[in-house]
């Protein structure tokens, strides 16, 4: 069975190297307190993407990371310093927190617009074209592996409410306008909307935002 998360960050930290290899690239992250009950092979969502440690030497790590990841995701533009989110793979029997999130991005997404509202701020995504992405009102949606509920869906921009403890306690407390985000779509979601549309590629059964009323 694949490795499950719930979109609950663990920890944010920074990445410690980021090098080249045959046919992708390899990145070191600095574990800290996760690496205590960590081994090869186990699966780390990173800022999203699932990503399987390659080799563990004390709390460092080094993920392999393919072209087709490259392509799919942000990671192609990481960089050394780089702050990223890291949840471990969802044991059985642990409370589920968030959604469920598979740790394959369905798309890049870029946050357009933040500003406060109360002691939460509002921020609104622009989704990828071709509807690889989808999203409903109050849904769930994994921006950069983090579990948010979405609002204000309108043609390809939808809205989530940050609260003060996701500011603090992940990266989007850093994220600017023009930053490029990982999304997921609902797992349960993408299924439904498979489903509903006979079977066929998701992107073309249900609309990925919910129409303009």
């Amino acid at each position: 069975m694949p490795a499950m998360f719930t979109g609950i960050i663990e920890q944010v930290a920074a990445l410690a190297a980021v090098r080249s290899a045959e046919r992708g690239v390899r990145l070191d992250i600095d574990l800290g307190p996760l690496a205590s009950d960590a081994k090869l092979g186990d699966s780390i969502s990173v800022s999203g993407a699932c990503l399987t440690i390659a080799t563990l030497a004390g709390e460092r790590a080094t993920f392999d990371v393919s072209a087709e990841t490259l392509r799919k995701t942000t990671l192609g533009g990481w960089r050394a310093g780089q702050p990223v989110n890291l949840e471990r793979a969802l044991a059985f029997g642990a409370r589920l927190g968030g959604h469920l999130v598979s740790g394959h991005v369905d798309g890049v997404g870029r946050l357009v617009e933040r500003h406060r509202e109360g002691d939460s701020e509002r921020f609104t995504i622009v989704l990828p074209d071709g509807g690889a992405v989808q999203a409903v009102e109050k849904g769930s949606l994994a921006v950069d592996g983090i579990s948010l509920t979405t609002w204000d869906c309108r043609g390809q921009r939808v809205s989530i409410a940050v609260i003060p403890h996701t500011l603090t306690h992940t990266t989007l407390g850093a994220l600017r306008p023009g930053a490029t985000v990982n999304l997921e779509t609902d797992l349960i979601g993408r299924w439904v909307a498979h489903l509903v549309g006979g079977g066929g590629d998701r992107r073309d059964s249900l609309p990925y935002t919910t129409p303009l009323t």
